[in-house]
């Protein structure tokens, strides 16, 4: 299969939760585009839905999940239409894989590292045990893991060499796209920056795309050609990376932007007043309407996605209808 340019098409992704309380809206009409060798980052506080957002696009769904649906174009392809068996086998940790937020709990305690980076090769590319192992090697160079930790334990490995393993697992079939769900966020900063530093030289020598979640802003600006910022469910802006980080479009964006400390000018971190919406009761019309210092009277509606050179906000102050 040869890649286009428009990599990954979502298209009024939704995916439910069912609780005793009533449906949980975590993904609920998502819609964003990721071109080949691009890396988006999608931004947004804790409890937002990106989490479940990467379980959307995997199919990795718990046992409550409830209403799932929408379109998902790989190269051109809805996935959404494939059967579970072909998408297990055409698509999870094929032509997609993940690196979870947690490396110590995606691996397991009693195999071998080398071994369980093997496991997805021998599975998907139908090759000898043999073969996975010394292609493991392989993918330890690109990650910069030394090749004798193969046969090494995760215990034995420290936090960073275990995430930099976690990563080797999700490169080892040669994959499309790879989802990070906050793959630093449990590292000491020195760290980050050398994990950010590979998967930088991977985009460049490999030509792979990523899909960065995180809601640490300082961090995702060094891999994202792109950003998109999720607040309660739903993509509020989508920008590429050089405008975002200079001007935000959405008041949730410029907010989020503020708190971030700067290390040099007087200016002092902003803080965003009240708290997320429930996802289980939200709000009718704008979803950040509530904490917004801009909002007006036509916010009680619920906000178009307009275009504003080339980006795109979900908000009634660039829409012509306001």
């Amino acid at each position: 299969m040869n890649q286009t340019e428009k990599l990954l098409q979502i298209e009024d992704l939704v995916l439910h939760f069912n609780t005793a309380r009533g449906p949980v809206q975590a993904v609920d009409g998502v819609h964003f585009t990721l071109d080949s060798n691009r890396a988006v980052v999608i931004l947004g506080e804790s409890g937002c839905g990106k989490s479940s957002l990467a379980k959307a696009i995997l199919r990795l769904l718990p046992r409550n999940a409830g209403t799932y649906g929408g379109h998902i174009y790989l190269n051109g392809k809805d996935i959404m239409q494939l059967d579970e068996e072909e998408f297990r086998q055409n698509i999870r940790w094929a032509s997609i894989s993940m690196v979870p937020q947690a490396a110590m709990n995606s691996l397991n305690p009693v195999l071998r590292v080398g071994e369980q980076v093997a496991e997805p090769a021998i599975i998907h590319l139908n090759i000898s045990k043999e073969e996975a192992l010394s292609l493991v090697k392989k993918m330890f160079q690109h990650v910069g893991v030394p090749e004798d930790f193969i046969n090494r334990y995760p215990f034995e490995l420290s936090g960073g060499m275990r995430q930099r393993v976690a990563i080797a697992m999700a490169l080892v079939t040669s994959p499309y796209l790879i989802i990070l769900d906050e793959p630093t966020s449990a590292l000491d900063v020195l760290t980050q920056a050398n994990i950010f530093n590979v998967l930088k030289r991977l985009k460049h020598e490999l030509g792979i795309s990523f899909i960065l979640i995180t809601h640490d802003i300082a961090t995702s600006s060094e891999l994202a050609d792109d950003v998109a910022v999720m607040y309660a469910g739903q993509i509020v802006e989508v920008s590429d990376a050089h405008r975002f980080f200079t001007a935000p479009l959405h008041p949730y964006s410029k907010k989020l932007m503020a708190s971030v400390p700067r290390l040099h000018g007087d200016t002092e971190p902003e803080f965003i007043t009240g708290r997320p919406p429930s996802l289980i009761n939200l709000p009718k019309g704008c979803r950040f309407a509530d904490r917004c210092p801009s909002r007006f009277e036509k916010c009680v509606e619920e906000p178009p996605t307009v275009e504003v050179d080339g980006r795109q906000v979900k908000c009634w102050l660039y829409s012509s209808g306001a």
